[in-house]
C-alpha cells in the first residue's frame, strides 16, 4: 500500500482552490510552512485539512505527522475504509501524487519498480484520512484504503481514497454516510508514470 507520496503545491494553490469550492481555510495553528517534497514518508508531518467544528463551509489546515503506531507498535498509517462509516476524525490529505511498487518486470533487478500516481488534468488531489490523538505522538493522520479502482488494478489490489474535488466537503461533514463518497474515480482519472 502506500508509503510514500508527493506535494509539490504551494499554500496559497492550496487556499486557492478550497476558496473556489466555497470551503474557508483557517490556520489555527498560523499559516503551515508547505515546502515542496517529492518524498513524504511515514511519520513524516504534512498538510492536512480537517473541518472547524460546526461549519460546514471552513476548513482548518494544519501539519500533522503521518501515522500514529499500532497495536504492535508498527506505524499504522493506511486503514481500510469498507464497512466504517468515521462519524468523527476526517481530514483531507493534500498531494499532488502518491506512490505504489510493483516486482520488477525485469527478473535480475533487485528493487521494485515505483509507480508516480497522479490526478489527470489535475495539478494537485486530496486523498481521504482520518486523525486522531495518540498519547504517544500527539495528533496524526492515515489515508483511508478502499478497492482498486481501474486506473490501479493493474498495479495493486488496494489503492488510497483518492477523492472527487466534488466531494471534499462531503468528506469533511461527518453527517454524510462514508459510502456516498469513498467510491472508486472513474477510469482515466488518474495518470500513472514509472520514477525512480
Amino acid at each position: 500500500m502506500c508509503n510514500s507520496y508527493r506535494l509539490r503545491v504551494e499554500a496559497a494553490a492550496i487556499f486557492e482552490e478550497f476558496a473556489n469550492l466555497g470551503i474557508e481555510l483557517q490556520c489555527s495553528e498560523g499559516v503551515p510552512n508547505i515546502e515542496p517534497r517529492d518524498d513524504i514518508k511515514i511519520t513524516d508531518p504534512a498538510p492536512i485539512v480537517r473541518m472547524v467544528e460546526g461549519e460546514r463551509n471552513a476548513g482548518d489546515l494544519v501539519q500533522r505527522r503521518w501515522s500514529w503506531p499500532g497495536p504492535q507498535g508498527r506505524p499504522l498509517y493506511n486503514f481500510r475504509s469498507e464497512g466504517r462509516e468515521f462519524s468523527t476524525g476526517r481530514c483531507l490529505i493534500v498531494a499532488d501524487g502518491f506512490y505504489e511498487f510493483t516486482d520488477p518486470a525485469e527478473k535480475a533487478k533487485k528493487r521494485k519498480d515505483k509507480w508516480l500516481f497522479t490526478m489527470a488534468g489535475e495539478p494537485w488531489f486530496c486523498i481521504a484520512g482520518i486523525w486522531r490523538r495518540h498519547a504517544d505522538v500527539g495528533e496524526a493522520f492515515t489515508m483511508l484504503t478502499m478497492e482498486p479502482g481501474p486506473d490501479i488494478v493493474p498495479f495493486h489490489d488496494r489503492q488510497v481514497a483518492v477523492l472527487d474535488r466534488a466531494d471534499w466537503r462531503n468528506w469533511l461533514d461527518p453527517s454524510v454516510p462514508a459510502r456516498a463518497v469513498l467510491k472508486p474515480l472513474v477510469a482515466g482519472s488518474l495518470a500513472v508514470a514509472q520514477v525512480g
